[in-house]
Order: structure tokens, then sequence, then C-alpha cells
């Protein structure tokens, strides 16, 4: 059965969610499913990479202090964002996603599951307005140089950031590791970069 399937995985990745947790997320994943049929959402073509996606998105619940506040830049089809609110409904979360598409999907998404911690901005990073975020989060957008560069604005000291990155991660953090309080978490072919501020 499906259900035991993503409640497996997450347990055997020590994510611990509750049963109405683990239900908004298999509801996200069948409505991804379903709108990327014909909207070509993202390359997670079924249920099983929709799910390794989400455990990807999900895994540094385990290491990461949790935020009041979150901003995720460039969203895409959810990943990590709408993910990481679903797990964290105390914290309210703000998407940046500049593509329609994408954000109709997250703006219908966050309404069907019932997301009141989430507004979604059909706008680039660097256009958001808001006060300083507890944490930013990115996936697969740029460089981390940039990403620092564009959040200057809704960022602070005491700012966090997790951008989930493939091996390069090691060369991006070379020349901005003087600056920064960070962590590379690695698991399979991720590396999780938690920056926990600036120095």
């Amino acid at each position: 059965m499906r259900s035991e399937e993503l409640k497996t995985r997450l347990l055997k990745e020590e994510i611990v969610l509750d049963e109405v947790t683990v239900l908004k997320l298999e509801r996200f994943a069948a409505l991804l499913h379903e709108w990327n049929g014909i909207h070509n959402l993202t390359g997670a073509k079924n249920i099983d990479a929709i799910y390794d996606n989400i455990i990807d998105s999900l895994y540094p619940l385990t290491f990461i202090e949790k935020p009041r506040t979150l901003l995720d830049v460039g969203t895409g089809a959810g990943f990590p964002g709408l993910v990481l609110a679903i797990a964290l409904p105390q914290t309210q979360v703000v998407l940046a996603e500049p593509l329609k598409k994408r954000v109709s999907f997250l703006k219908y998404a966050a309404i069907d599951l019932e997301l009141s911690n989430v507004t979604v901005e059909a706008k680039r990073v660097e256009k958001v307005v808001h006060e300083p975020f507890e944490l930013i989060s990115s996936r697969a957008v740029t460089n981390t140089r940039l990403l620092l560069d564009l959040a200057e604005n809704i960022s602070n000291e005491k700012t966090a950031y997790l951008f989930y990155k493939g091996s390069r991660v090691f060369d991006e953090v070379a020349d901005v590791q003087h600056q920064l309080d960070y962590d590379i978490v690695q698991k399979s072919q991720r590396n999780y970069l938690y920056i926990k501020g600036k120095v």
C-alpha cells in the first residue's frame, strides 16, 4: 500500500512526522503527479520519484534548527519549500517562484492542503520585500555566492541558509567560507550546505 511506503521511507531516514503530516505529503505527491502529467512541472515523473524528492527536501529536519520564518528561493514544483511548509506548520513560509505555471500549482496545492502558513510570491527573490527571514532555503537555483547576494535585503547576520547542493558545493564555499559559519551534510549524491550565520 502506497501510504505505508512513504511512512516507511521517512522512518528509515529518522524523519519523525505525525500521521496528519504524512497524509498531507501523500496528497501533495498525488497532486504533483496529476499536474505534472499536463504541465510538466518537474522531472519527477512518477510517485516513487516524487517521494525521493520529498525525502530529499525533508532530510535536513534531522539536523537544522526549526525556523519561525522561512523563504524558499525558486520553489519550482514545491521542493523543498512547500514540502518543508507541510512538515513545519508553525513556520511562516514564503515561496518565491517566478514561473507562472509553477506559481499556479503552488497556490493550488497550498489551498488544497489547507496550508495557512504559506504565501506564494510570483517573483524573483531579489524582488521580495520582507523583514529578515530566520532561514532561507534553495535547491538547484544558482551558486552560493550569488544566492547570498540576492537575499541580502531579506536577511541579517542571524539568518541561516539551507542550500541543497551537488558536488560543486566545495568549490562554491571556498570563496565565501571566511565569512560563514557552516556545515556540509552529505547524503548519497546530495550535499546540504547549512550556513548558521555570517561571521
